[in-house]
């Protein structure tokens, strides 16, 4: 890297830092901690412990911006001052070691940018996601199950906690349906873009002529949604289905219907939870998850409608990204149209890159 492309570099950079600025509006964040800490010296205000709780979420928030904001400003700023200083003093050292630390500067500000985008109501929440196999049995249902390993492990890797809500699975592999609750700042942020249709190209194992095969599965992702957001669902506008709990949960998954469905009428939406022994706390669980399907649900319409879309066209039966693994080993995604060519580490839980590409190049769009 010449002079020439790092004074380019500093400029994009500059010129994206001035827009993260505007975004993030540091003087108020900086104002809205001062109130926080003169609400926090009321003794009034610890009385009201639901509130003061959300209030210290909001701090936890807040602080983690700034500081994340005020590293990036910092680092831009002192690589802005040392690289004049070192041209005016013609310090090959000092500008040698500036190119050095060229690529960890864009990585800080690149985080930065992502964290402007994971700004949205509920990015900061946890994430409910399900993962449902296409048609194809075994081959599709082994690739659902490849895909929850996926989504499990990534969390993992961010130390994130997963709790699985239902999990079916499939009668020789794989799974017939699984839905996990995963629990991590900026979770929903994060995966929202995986919502949609994911298509499999691979020499099956389960073919005994080695012949490939195409398999598709659905992921949906909703925002596990706060109890201040009121969704109203009435009993006439659902049907509630038990059945009897599959998989990993002792002796009486085969003994009680604990297990619960429920059907929203109007959308079609279904929703179902087996975690728990008890069908009381199933239901509850799954009525919580179909607020959020419906709250997520609701989002979509009102930003298709504003963007002009027909509502027959949204939802996620749409391909989002295709894995190659034969006859060449590539993973591409359709919004960002970045490919990938590292795919054992990518369902090995290695999602990060793919997801902030989409997440820039929908904010572009």
């Amino acid at each position: 890297m010449d002079n020439y492309e790092y004074t380019e570099l500093l400029k994009n950079i500059t010129i994206k830092m001035e827009n993260i600025t505007g975004v993030v509006q540091p003087d108020k964040l900086r104002a809205r901690l001062q109130e926080i800490e003169k609400l926090e010296n009321d003794q009034e205000f610890w009385n009201d412990a639901a509130n003061a709780a959300a209030v210290q979420k909001e701090k936890t928030q807040l602080q983690r911006k700034l500081n994340k904001y005020s590293l990036a400003y910092e680092a831009l700023h002192d690589a802005d001052e040392l690289y004049e200083m070192a041209k005016d003093e013609n310090d090959e050292e000092s500008i040698e070691s500036l190119y050095d630390d060229a690529s960890s500067l864009e990585s800080l500000i690149r985080n930065m940018e992502i964290e402007v985008l994971l700004s949205g109501e509920t990015d900061a929440n946890n994430a409910i996601l399900s993962i449902h196999p296409g048609a194809g049995g075994t081959e599709s249902q082994d690739w659902a199950s490849m895909l929850l390993r996926m989504y499990k492990r990534f969390a993992e890797r961010r130390g994130f906690s997963v709790e699985v809500l239902d999990y079916q699975s499939g009668e020789e592999a794989g799974i017939k349906d699984a839905t996990i609750l995963i629990k991590g700042e900026n979770a929903y942020g994060y995966l929202k873009v995986e919502s949609g249709i994911h298509r499999l190209v691979r020499i099956s194992p389960f073919d005994s002529n080695a012949k490939r095969h195409t398999s598709f599965s659905s992921v949906i992702v909703s925002p596990e949604i706060d109890d201040d957001i009121k969704i109203e669902i009435e009993d006439k506008d659902i049907r509630i289905d038990t059945y009897r709990a599959s998989g990993a949960g002792g002796q009486h998954v085969n003994k009680t219907e604990s297990a619960i469905r429920i059907t929203h009428i109007a959308t079609g939406v279904v929703v179902q939870c087996q975690n728990d022994r008890s069908q009381h706390k199933n239901k509850a669980t799954a009525m919580k998850m179909l607020k959020s399907r419906l709250y997520e649900l609701e989002l979509e319409i009102q930003q298709a409608e504003k963007n002009g879309v027909p509502k027959s066209e949204i939802g996620w039966g749409h391909q989002i990204r295709s894995y190659v693994m034969q006859p060449y080993q590539q993973i591409k995604d359709t919004r960002s149209n970045e490919a990938y060519s590292n795919i054992n580490a990518i369902l090995d839980g290695d999602i990060d890159e793919m997801i902030e590409d989409v997440l820039v190049s929908q904010n572009r769009g």
